[in-house]
């Protein structure tokens, strides 16, 4: 892992806050050189465990819009850190290689990780916009536009709205590596969660912990674009997963429970709020039930 040992030196050197300093089962590895020395636009960050399955596609939608690529792998027992060092665009990737499984744990783990990537974002970095996403998730619209566009001048953050996909009776063949995410799936639940995923790289934006994804200190906010996500739609086999994961490690009143009540049940009719499935587009946008 060239470069890994010192550059993880370096940025402890760097580091005043603890909270970000690395632990004995985290290593640096650095990737693309050509991508450091310089000021981007967007540098975007993500955190992913065992995400192989999609992770060729998703690093090659973001090469659409974003100039490099910083990533936290949280002990993956399957191919990920191979293709994130493979790819032109990741800049950095800092590999856990001691799973947590304490429920407490894993929740505050969220927002460390990426308090973590953010803070190495900007010391090897600089950049002008953070997109913070994960691996299932695909933005439709033009997120490079956006931040060039004079809408950004009105707004140091930007919230996007984002929907569920779900597998019905007609579409629900697995997901296969050689596809493209992006519209995968025909239907969505109409259920819409506004998630801040961008925002200007300003020094009081801050991760805390226990707030998972989203940082605080971000200033004004819009909410731009649309995001499909397909965390509830990749396969039979993936829901069931999923439905075994958030029972495992996450509290179960507020997390478990729910899954639990959903194993068995991947192939939907209506969304799993109750709710009629729409096809992507306007219908589904004017029949959205904010969450």
């Amino acid at each position: 892992m060239n470069g890994g040992n010192d550059l993880g030196e370096h940025l402890m050197a760097k580091m005043k806050d603890g909270s970000w300093q690395l632990r004995e089962h985290e290593q640096v590895i650095r990737g693309n050189e050509a991508l450091f020395g310089q000021k981007h636009l967007l540098v975007a960050m993500t955190r992913m465990r065992s995400e192989a399955l999609i992770l060729p596609d998703t690093l090659d939608y973001l090469s659409g819009f974003a100039d490099a690529i910083i990533a936290y792998d949280d002990a993956s027992t399957d191919q990920t850190v191979e293709i994130l060092r493979s790819h032109p665009r990741v800049a950095l990737i800092v590999v856990n290689e001691a799973w947590e499984e304490n429920v407490d744990a894993r929740k505050r783990a969220e927002a460390r990780h990426r308090g973590l990537l953010l803070y190495m974002a900007r010391s090897e970095l600089p950049h002008e916009w953070m997109f913070c996403f994960d691996p299932d998730e695909r933005v439709v619209g033009d997120v490079r536009g956006l931040v060039q566009s004079p809408k950004s001048n009105r707004c140091s953050a930007v919230r996007i709205r984002l929907f569920d996909a779900y597998m019905t009776k007609e579409d629900h063949a697995p997901y296969t590596s050689d596809q493209r995410l992006l519209h995968f799936r025909r239907y969505f639940g109409p259920e819409q969660r506004d998630i801040l995923m961008l925002w200007r790289n300003r020094p009081e934006v801050l991760f805390v912990e226990g707030k998972g994804r989203t940082p605080q200190g971000t200033g004004h906010v819009e909410t731009e674009l649309y995001c499909q996500h397909y965390g509830k739609s990749l396969s039979v086999t993936h829901w069931e997963e999923t439905c075994d994961y958030y029972i495992r490690h996450f509290p179960f009143e507020t997390y478990g429970k729910k899954w639990q009540g959903r194993k068995g049940k991947a192939i939907h009719s209506e969304s799993d709020f109750k709710h009629p499935l729409y096809e992507w587009g306007d219908g589904l946008f004017a029949n959205a039930v904010s969450i």
